[in-house]
């Protein structure tokens, strides 16, 4: 007699965990200055929650990287900077906005800030000394993303290749690399949307409200729904109305959009989920629309 459906998702999930968590505890045991990208966002509050679990009773030896590009969901950092207090975790913030103040990134005429992280991340992991750098990339979210390995090599210039990774056989990964050179590690690769949030579930693991259905003031643009901000819009030619929406992804304002949605619990979430066929950055993120390659493009520069 097979196992109940229930049965088999936990142990899926399960599995998943341990997996996640071994890929954290060989960052720790092969590098002396990891980091862990925190945003707020379900991913890397995921993150947080496996390295917690990974080295309990001690605080995880990874210090908190948030790249802020100043056009974030006020909820979304006041989320951030609670969950850090609650756990007595390190967390180091580059401002987007200091590296456009001193001249080193210019800001784009359509506005978007996301792609302008890349050199203030650049700049931090080279001045932190960090040799490895820990993110919440899936393969299933985006086709350059489907490309990484787990543990994936940047050069000197924080630049990936894709035709330079490297054979991950057995759970063996390597993190051999030459000085300057640093490793980008991706411990919940494997993993599906429906599977971080079957695991929120799980784990009973707070997010921001936004995640959830609420009725929200938006504007449509580009075939999404955005949320007016620092970050600009309505345009005159745009409407502002009220709508019954959810984040499936939350980023940069200017670029993340919300959907129209009634799942307000995890169970709900889960339900919408198994019904949709985009995954959520196609479905709400206008800095991947920019090209086919966009992505790909940003991360051969050292995006992450």
């Amino acid at each position: 007699m097979s196992a109940p459906a229930t049965d088999r998702v936990t142990a899926g999930i399960s599995a998943l965990e341990a997996e996640a968590i071994h890929v954290l505890r060989e960052v720790a045991g092969e590098f002396d200055r990891p980091a862990l990208l925190f945003s707020g966002g379900k991913d890397s509050t995921v993150l947080v929650h496996l390295a917690i679990r990974a080295f309990a009773p001690i605080t995880p030896p990874f210090t908190l990287v948030h790249v802020d590009t100043g056009h974030n969901f006020p909820e979304v950092l006041s989320f951030r900077d609670d969950l850090v207090e609650r756990f007595g975790l390190r967390l180091h913030v580059a401002a987007v906005q200091d590296w456009i103040d001193r001249d080193a990134v210019q800001e784009r005429p359509d506005g978007l800030r996301n792609p302008l992280q890349t050199v203030p991340l650049l700049d931090t992991i080279a001045g932190q000394r960090f040799d490895a750098v820990i993110g919440g990339g899936r393969r299933d979210e985006e086709k350059s993303r489907a490309k990484e390995r787990v543990f994936s090599i940047r050069d000197s210039f924080g630049r990936w290749d894709p035709k330079r990774q490297r054979v991950e056989l057995w759970n063996l990964y390597n993190g051999r690399h030459e000085a300057g050179e640093h490793v980008r590690v991706f411990p919940i690769s494997n993993w599906t949307e429906l599977d971080v949030w079957r695991y929120i579930e799980h784990r009973d693991i707070e997010l921001p409200e936004l995640y959830f259905a609420h009725r929200r003031q938006v504007h449509r643009r580009d075939g999404m729904w955005l949320t007016p901000g620092p970050w600009g819009g309505p345009a005159d030619d745009e409407e502002l109305v009220e709508r019954l929406v959810r984040y499936r992804t939350v980023g940069d304002g200017s670029c993340t959009g919300a959907v129209e949605s009634e799942a307000d619990t995890v169970a709900g979430i889960i339900d919408e989920i198994k019904a949709s066929r985009l995954t959520e950055r196609g479905a709400s993120r206008a800095d991947d629309r920019i090209s086919e390659a966009a992505m790909e493009d940003r991360k051969r520069e050292g995006y992450f």
